[in-house]
């Protein structure tokens, strides 16, 4: 016998189904009501809250659509302006108006950039959940897969919990106190003040004149030869003296 998937094609009947049994989504969620408008495109599909008292909003498609992500955070703006209302309204429920609402998104999947925006986003929790509905025999089922579901560590905007006071306790006995000075000690004395004599000097001895020394004259210095461009003189020939008869 072989598993059947079958196609849900109404958003009402999607709906009917998850809020029959609405622990496939999370243990002790209790419904508060659905078909919530928004604005002209967006309703919110399922309000609930969880244990704690948490708000949960359930947005859920019977198609894979990122638009659903648009729809959900409208969605959640719009109930956590009105949450004081909400309490107020639904009184019977222990709603906390005081904590940040929370979104889940149910589809039969998931493009992988609505993935990366949910991961990356700050300031809201979402859990993303893909649906099947399976027929085995006479036997139908609605079955819910968490896709990504949000860790105390990626929580960015939670309330801190606060330490017992025995561990506040150890936690400034580890601390390490800077020494303080006792009062008690007694502050050191000031020295004496020490009056300086006056140094007397000897007299100076008078200092006798150096004898000077009879210097060595000093060897007279030659003077540099002027030298002077030589120039060639063509000797001239003897004149011949003429004889007188």
């Amino acid at each position: 016998m072989s598993i059947e998937k079958i196609k849900i094609e109404s958003q009402q009947e999607l709906e009917q189904l998850l809020t029959k049994d609405l622990s496939m989504i999370e243990k002790d969620l209790a419904l508060i009501c659905n078909n919530i408008p928004v604005n002209d495109k967006t309703t919110v599909n399922v309000l609930c809250h969880d244990n704690n008292g948490q708000l949960v909003i359930v947005q859920m498609n019977v198609n894979e659509d990122d638009v659903m992500l648009l729809q959900g955070i409208q969605s959640f703006d719009y109930v956590d302006k009105f949450k004081s209302f909400l309490k107020a309204t639904y009184n019977k429920h222990k709603i906390d108006d005081e904590e940040k609402p929370r979104l889940v998104l149910i589809a039969p999947s998931f493009s992988d950039a609505l993935r990366r925006a949910v991961e990356s986003m700050k300031g809201i929790r979402i859990d993303l959940f893909e649906w099947e509905y399976l027929k085995l025999g006479d036997h139908k089922g609605l079955r819910l897969q968490s896709i990504f579901a949000y860790t105390p560590s990626e929580k960015s905007v939670e309330k801190q919990v606060e330490k017992p006071k025995e561990e506040k306790q150890e936690e400034k006995k580890r601390e390490p106190r800077t020494p303080k000075r006792k009062e008690t000690e007694p502050k050191p004395e000031p020295m004496p003040e020490v009056k300086e004599e006056p140094v007397i000097e000897p007299p100076k001895q008078s200092e006798e004149p150096k004898k000077e020394e009879p210097q060595e004259p000093e060897p007279p210095q030659e003077k540099p030869k002027e030298t002077w461009p030589s120039f060639s003189r063509k000797e001239e020939p003897q004149k011949k003296k003429l004889k007188l008869f």
